[in-house]
């Protein structure tokens, strides 16, 4: 390979050898998985010139080698300081908690070697690079190399993976789904079956089968339901206790798993491939669902679902299958492995994830990351201009204002648009040049550009208003070119970049930083509402989102025009203003984004007060009316499906101006009668193991203790002590387990808090009263 090759960067590692630190690069390319070994890189912390006596003295009394250098740069106070390198990892850890101690302040020693190596090349996801090669058992490994940034897209070689096992863990069956390969290695003697069922004599068997067969497909992901924290954790205790060691990583390097103390979350480490799990890759990419089992994500996003008769009670079907017909359970297995699989196809999962990895140089499993990823992003100019980062702010920094919120007027509406500033953070971000560097210079500058909180930012000098306008640019473009992956990812990341300015995690926060973008919000929207109401009434306003009253009948035609030239003026108004007042060029624009035919502003429980963040409307596109709901009991996860039910179909028939009342009576006496049990079930997640609720005892909580004393009674696996979904009622004995309901169901508790306020949200706005309905039913019970 001594010539200009390209892949994508699958892991990074740094360690210390004999000769000094090494980093080791695992890439995907067009010819197969490849090694980049980099040697000769030294580490590095940054401290003060002005302490350099105090430094030096400390180091060389701890006998630690280093190099003393000084670039030219300087802290955001504007004091000059100096790099510090050292041979080893070990040793610049070392050296800075000694200097720490002795009151030295200590700069960028928490950037790992491996991301600093690549920061300073402004390598993001895809590699060019150049080097020595060689190849042994199969892995082609490359020293003295040389990298650069590339646009580079692979074709990511991936492999979907499912076990089953009893409660107890013990493994019956392995599912390895991918492309060419689509089998299921199964404890078992053989049995006639219609797919590739690769029998094991027994679970020690399995495992080393397991291993073999995933390093002959050889992928560069696996990915999987809850793979971690399930999958790989049981194949891990599985293989611990058979005193096996599980090397499947490239180069026959073992896994590596941990698990957090605090928090019980898995964590994965494999040489060269990368563990995506399902749930966590949807959660990143902003995908919503009541719940994230993958019955229910596969049948909302596939429209088919697991391969079993009985999903409620699917272990024990499990079980029963291992010993009576393994085909069938091979099935099973193999088609969860193909739903994964197919889930990530539908959704471009893996395609998101590669665009956010070229956009951030966040490494491909990693979950949240929006710190790191503007760290990633901004550091390097920041260097760049000379320039170090800052540490932490101290005790985790003061709270920044948050986005505005405009008193609403309740009301049951008709013709309600709603007007909304495109990316209006990220706007503000260009118009205002918001900026970490520029906060600093800007004090200095005759000219600057005023924020908030004494903020002052320059006009010349500044880095992140050009990071969000190409990044603004390429969303532009991904949206022409219908490219979702890549337009969700840009907005992720376009819409954290406020976030992390104001967030005590972020090196460069500064209470100043984010409140000259959520104050100046408030700003904006003030003044919008108040051009807005010189030709429509305004009756509520919402972050970034503003709800117009139209005077007069209207259709969905009218409506939309006069939305669209209600937007185009408030745009217009904001670039005449800046331009006057302030010389900027104005990134605002207002766009309509919606029109409700009929629309429900509610009040505040037990006040006349309107509501926040709370509504409901008929929304008209296209000649189509779809009910939204926003903060109602609808969309919230804790309400029965009674409860959503009821209000859908009540809010139907009074935005369609039909008297609801018969449908109130009949549903309070169905319920009443016994008739609606199957709809009063909740469904709530435990957060934490269950030992680690002590003081607050919610319902769920004590719906699952339950649970699990009836399991230990019964000889069964503990269901609900690692977290997991209960299914419970509320009783007149309180809150019990849905599998083990033994009291008579409590339904006055139902109307009370399930019924009735749905029902009292909008039944004034149309002179009706709930306990007009149910007063006389209730007497009757």
């Amino acid at each position: 390979m001594n010539t200009l090759h390209q892949g994508f960067l699958l892991t990074r590692h740094s360690r210390d050898r004999h000769q000094g630190c090494e980093i080791i690069y695992w890439l995907s390319t067009d010819q197969g998985p490849v090694r980049l070994v980099v040697s000769g890189e030294r580490t590095l912390l940054m401290v003060p010139i002005s302490q350099k006596e105090q430094v030096c003295q400390t180091l060389h009394q701890a006998a630690l080698t280093y190099d003393w250098a000084e670039p030219g740069l300087h802290t955001f106070s504007h004091e000059p300081v100096a790099v510090v390198y050292f041979p080893t990892i070990n040793s610049q850890q070392h050296a800075a908690q000694l200097l720490r101690q002795v009151g030295v302040s200590v700069f960028e020693d928490d950037i790992r070697l491996q991301e600093r190596f690549l920061l300073n090349r402004f390598i993001r996801g895809a590699v060019a690079f150049i080097g020595k090669p060689s190849t042994r058992a199969g892995v082609t490994t490359l020293t003295d190399v040389r990298l650069k940034a590339s646009d580079y897209s692979p074709q990511f070689k991936v492999l979907s993976l499912d076990i089953e096992c009893s409660g107890q863990g013990e493994l019956y069956s392995i599912g390895l789904y991918g492309q060419h390969l689509a089998c299921v290695l199964m404890i078992g003697t053989p049995e006639p079956a219609n797919m590739d069922i690769r029998w094991q004599a027994d679970e020690k068997a399995l495992l080393r089968a397991f291993v073999n067969t995933l390093n002959d497909y050889d992928p560069d992901i696996i990915i999987g339901w809850n793979v971690v924290g399930f999958d790989f954790r049981v194949l891990q205790k599985r293989a611990d206790l058979h005193g096996l060691s599980l090397r499947i990583g490239r180069g026959g390097q073992a896994m590596l798993l941990r698990e957090s103390k605090y928090s019980g979350q898995s964590f994965i480490s494999l040489a060269g491939r990368v563990v995506i799990d399902g749930i966590d890759a949807l959660k990143t990419a902003c995908y919503q669902f009541a719940s994230f089992s993958l019955e229910n994500v596969a049948q909302q996003l596939l429209h088919r679902g697991k391969q079993t008769e009985d999903v409620e009670h699917r272990l024990a079907t499990i079980i029963r299958d291992f010993y009576h017909n393994k085909p069938k359970l091979a099935a099973y297995n193999l088609e969860d492995c193909r739903l994964v699989w197919d889930i990530f196809v539908h959704t471009r999962l893996l395609d998101f994830l590669r665009l956010r990895s070229q956009l951030t140089g966040l490494e491909l499993d990693r979950i949240g990351g929006s710190v790191a990823a503007f760290t990633q992003v901004y550091l390097p100019h920041l260097h760049r201009a000379g320039y170090v980062a800052p540490n932490l702010p101290a005790g985790g920094g003061l709270a920044s204002p948050g986005g505005y919120v405009m008193d609403s007027q309740s009301g049951l509406y008709r013709h309600v648009l709603v007007l909304d500033f495109k990316s209006l953070y990220p706007a503000i971000i260009r118009t205002f040049h918001i900026d970490p560097l520029g906060l600093i210079v800007g004090a200095h500058e005759p000219d600057a550009i005023p924020g908030y909180r004494g903020a002052q930012f320059s006009r010349h000098q500044h880095f992140l208003p050009a990071i969000i306008e190409q990044l603004w640019h390429e969303r532009d473009q991904a949206k022409r070119e219908q490219d979702a992956p890549r337009s969700q990812a840009i907005k992720i990341l376009m819409n954290s970049f406020y976030g992390v300015l104001g967030s005590g995690g972020c090196r460069f926060y500064d209470t100043r930083l984010a409140s000259s973008i959520t104050l100046r919000g408030h700003d904006i929207m003030q003044q919008s509402a108040r051009w807005i109401s010189e030709h429509q009434q305004v009756i509520y306003g919402d972050t970034d989102s503003i709800f117009v009253l139209l005077s007069g009948e209207h259709n969905e035609q009218s409506a939309s025009a006069e939305g669209r030239r209600l937007a185009e003026l408030v745009t217009h108004r904001w670039q005449q203003k800046l331009a006057d007042e302030l010389q900027l060029e104005s990134k605002l624009e207002l766009q309509f984004e919606c029109y409700f035919s009929r629309f429900l502003m509610p009040t505040i429980r037990n006040q006349e007060q309107g509501s926040k963040k709370r509504y409901a409307g008929l929304k008209r596109e296209q000649g189509l009316d779809t009910l939204v709901f926003k903060g109602l009991e609808s969309v919230r996860s804790d309400w029965t499906p009674l409860a959503k039910r009821f209000q859908t179909e009540l809010y139907r028939l009074v935005f369609h101006d039909h008297d609801p009342s018969d449908f109130i009576r009949h549903t309070l006496n169905a319920t009443l009668a016994g008739e609606l049990d199957n709809e009063l079930v909740y469904e709530k997640r435990l957060r934490r193991p269950l030992a680690q609720y002590v003081k607050s005892q919610p319902p769920q909580v004590r719906a699952a203790r339950k649970a699990d004393e009836h399991n230990a009674r019964l000889g069964k696996a503990l269901r609900y002590q690692r977290k997991g979904k209960i299914r419970y009622l509320m009783t007149i004995n309180g809150p019990e387990p849905q599998e083990y309901l033994s009291s008579a169901i409590d339904y006055q508790h139902y109307v009370d808090r399930q019924l009735q306020p749905i029902a009292e949200a909008i039944l004034p706005f149309i002179g009706l009263q709930f306990s007009d309905m149910s007063g006389q039913q209730l007497g009757l019970f």
